[in-house]
């Protein structure tokens, strides 16, 4: 990223912790409210960077969501510690899913997380070592009004 940042933060997340999943991806939302930027980029951002952050919860030991706000673009940088993935053209199929059967008993886990991700980004990279962890780069670019 060569454009400098107008606004940078960096967000825990812990692997299972479904009570206070959804934090970083509200907290986000209410920052970008503040900028004046299209409702319907701060819809994508929200959608995306909730996935994300569902994502580490469901399948990490835990993660870092990285926010950066520039004045063309809203970076997500995901970077978590777990099992990592196998097959990640497989993964980014619409309704392929790992979660485990408690993970879907509680609603989760239906293989729409990477793909929603995908589909809201303008650019997406997506890097995984299966036994280390994986990492996601989600832009989405904004005019400011």
């Amino acid at each position: 990223m060569n454009e400098e940042a107008l606004y940078k933060k960096k967000f825990p997340v812990t692997g299972g912790d479904f009570d206070k999943a959804g934090e970083v991806s509200t907290q986000i939302k209410a920052i970008l409210k503040t900028t004046g930027i299209d409702n319907d980029i701060i819809r994508k951002v929200a959608i995306a960077s909730f996935e994300a952050e569902m994502n580490v919860v469901i399948h990490a030991e835990e993660g870092k969501i990285e926010f950066i706000l520039t004045t063309s673009s809203v970076i997500i940088n995901v970077a978590d510690k777990g099992p990592g993935i196998k097959d990640i053209d497989l993964a980014m199929q619409e309704g392929y899913s790992t979660a485990s059967d408690d993970m879907r008993e509680m609603g989760f886990g239906a293989g729409m997380g990477l793909p929603n991700i995908k589909k809201s980004a303008d650019d997406f990279e997506i890097k995984s070592k299966v036994g280390k962890g994986t990492w996601v780069r989600i832009t989405i670019h904004h005019e400011q009004k």
